[in-house]
C-alpha cells in the first residue's frame, strides 16, 4: 500500500490565537450568556474549539494551559542548567571575540 503524505487542503493555514483570546474565549463560555455555537461564530472559530480550550485550562491551569506547541513543560531546575551553559557558551565567544579584536587593533597604525 502506498503512503501518501498530501494535505487535503494545502493552501488552508492553520489559525494561531494569542492565550488571551483563548482564556477571554473560556471566560465567556462558562458565563453561559449566549449558546456555545453563536459565541464561536461570533468568535470566528469551530465550536468544538472552545470546549478544547475550557477542557485544557481545567487540566492544565491558567499558567500552564496554552503553552504554544510542541514546548514541553520544563522543571525550574533544568532550564536553570540549560541557561548557565547557555551563558557559559556565549562568556567563551565574548572572550574570543575581545582576544581577537585586542590582537587586530595592535596592527593598527
Amino acid at each position: 500500500m502506498e503512503k501518501h503524505n498530501k494535505k487535503l487542503n494545502p493552501e488552508r493555514k492553520r489559525n494561531r490565537f494569542p492565550k488571551e483570546f483563548k482564556l477571554e474565549a473560556v471566560r465567556l463560555l462558562e458565563l453561559g450568556q449566549k449558546p456555545a455555537a453563536q459565541l464561536a461564530l461570533e468568535l470566528g472559530i469551530q465550536r468544538n474549539q472552545l470546549y478544547k480550550w475550557q477542557e485544557q485550562l481545567r487540566q492544565k491551569g491558567g499558567d500552564n494551559a496554552f503553552r504554544g506547541p510542541g514546548r514541553p513543560l520544563l522543571d525550574q531546575a533544568s532550564e536553570i542548567e540549560r541557561l548557565e551553559q547557555e551563558l557559559k557558551r556565549l562568556t567563551e565567544e565574548r572572550d574570543i571575540l575581545k582576544k581577537a579584536a585586542a590582537y587586530f587593533a595592535k596592527d593598527l597604525p
